[in-house]
């Protein structure tokens, strides 16, 4: 219940201009946008668990919630339409939310490089895995895995390449 007051009390927030435009997205694909919110939710409730330090702010912890965001996304969506599709609505949802609830620049380069490792990871499995098949647990180890090597992310121009990054010092 906490977690659906924070979306909710996060969308109240919003100018009208910005409602707009998220409707401008999510209403025609409401399929895809209740299958994105039910994937918040659970990303935000596992890294919530894995995380109770981080997940919140620019730890380790959201980088891992963005990475399996986007995963999540990409899994529940794929399993009604194709992974290009799904992939497509993934990058362009994510890439608004950082729109519409802008961060310093360092925050916004983290978010949304966390946001392409999860659709880069779940690219990746797809030949090797029926879309169908995805499951929860092919991300969640793994990406904590790749929390291990996260990286500190200082100044705009670094760049890390497939490992995550986050702002603050603190790995678990």
């Amino acid at each position: 219940m906490r977690t659906f007051r924070i979306f909710f009390n996060s969308i109240r927030k919003l100018s009208l201009k910005k409602i707009m435009r998220l409707f401008s997205l999510v209403g025609p694909h409401p399929l895809f946008s209740l299958l994105s919110f039910y994937a918040t939710l659970k990303a935000y409730t596992i890294a919530q668990q894995h995380f109770p330090e981080t997940a919140s702010n620019n730890g380790v912890g959201n980088a891992f919630r963005h990475a399996l965001w986007c995963c999540f996304i990409m899994m529940y969506c794929c399993k009604i339409s194709s992974p290009q599709k799904a992939l497509d609505f993934c990058k362009r949802l994510t890439d608004m939310h950082e729109e519409l609830f802008p961060n310093e620049p360092l925050e916004t380069k983290m978010d949304l490089h966390n946001n392409k490792i999860g659709m880069d990871y779940f690219m990746e499995l797809l030949p090797g895995i029926h879309r169908q098949f995805f499951e929860k647990g092919f991300f969640i180890d793994a990406l904590i895995k790749k929390t291990h090597n996260a990286k500190v992310l200082e100044n705009l121009d670094d760049d890390f390449g497939n490992d995550l990054i986050y702002l603050e010092n603190k790995l678990l």
